[in-house]
């Protein structure tokens, strides 16, 4: 049975109308599912690649909207890089996707941190090019143009044990770890450290620090502002910043204007 294009073309708008009211993960997660069941039974069918491009396009944009919930979710503190540990200890964040049936949370939170202008350019120039719309090819086409500019958001992740033994050779010790957590901290080993709990935005940051800031818009600007001013007023007097190679960035273009002056 063929599907109809104008009644595929309704759904879409219910669709879309439908996941922009969504509440809570559970109920986007609902549509994506069944954007996804129906993309598979029009290819299937062999149904023209406008048809599966219309569905593809819910599906795309309930991704989104997963991924939007997702990076809002709550994490505990012991969280901070771990996403391969047992349910109980994978931090309220993975519980709650985990509850939802989700397992790829950062494939769509790297979509919902694409920008929106971005984000419809792609799904319409796709369109227009009569070119199958899928998840990896909106990945693809975006992360090629700004690798660092569209993370994620992933923010939890330990520093591999060289990048730490560097720094200490560098600097010493470690004064401040202001975006770290108490599993992550047994290996830093700062004097003093702040996790999401406490804020480290809110602190002072006092002497020599180590930073590896969340990845994640708007994190990582704001955690690279705040070293920039707290250099600026001399409560920094040395710091090592590990972050991806993102030159195009502004932050990266900030802070690498401070390099050697910290």
């Amino acid at each position: 049975m063929k599907i109809n294009k104008i009644v595929v073309l309704g759904q879409w708008e219910k669709a879309r109308q439908a996941i922009a009211k969504c509440k809570n993960i559970d109920e986007v997660k609902i549509i994506r599912d069944k954007a996804e069941a129906l993309r598979a039974y029009a290819r299937q069918a062999k149904e023209s690649l406008e048809v599966q491009n219309n569905v593809c396009e819910i599906k795309l944009r309930a991704e989104r909207r997963i991924g939007e919930f997702s990076r809002e979710l709550p994490k505990n503190e012991g969280a901070r890089t771990d996403l391969t540990s047992p349910h109980d200890g994978e931090g309220l964040k993975l519980g709650i996707l985990k509850d939802a049936g989700i397992t790829h949370h950062e494939r769509y939170e790297t979509i919902a941190n694409i920008p929106e202008e971005d984000f419809e350019n792609h799904i319409q120039e796709t369109k227009g090019r009569c070119e199958e719309l899928t998840t990896v090819g909106l990945i693809k086409a975006i992360k090629g143009k700004a690798h660092v500019a569209y993370s994620s958001g992933d923010n939890e992740w330990y520093t591999p044990e060289q990048y730490i033994e560097s720094a200490l050779v560098v600097m010493g010790n470690i004064d401040i770890d202001p975006a770290s957590s108490k599993i992550a901290n047994a290996k830093i080993k700062a004097q003093k450290y702040y996790t999401l709990n406490n804020d480290g935005l809110s602190k002072k940051w006092v002497g020599k620090v180590w930073l590896n800031p969340p990845y994640a818009q708007p994190a990582i600007d704001n955690f690279c502002d705040k070293l920039l001013k707290e250099i600026e007023c001399g409560n920094c007097t040395e710091a090592i910043v590990l972050v991806n190679n993102a030159t195009e960035t502004k932050w990266f273009q900030k802070i690498g204007g401070k390099s050697g002056h910290g």
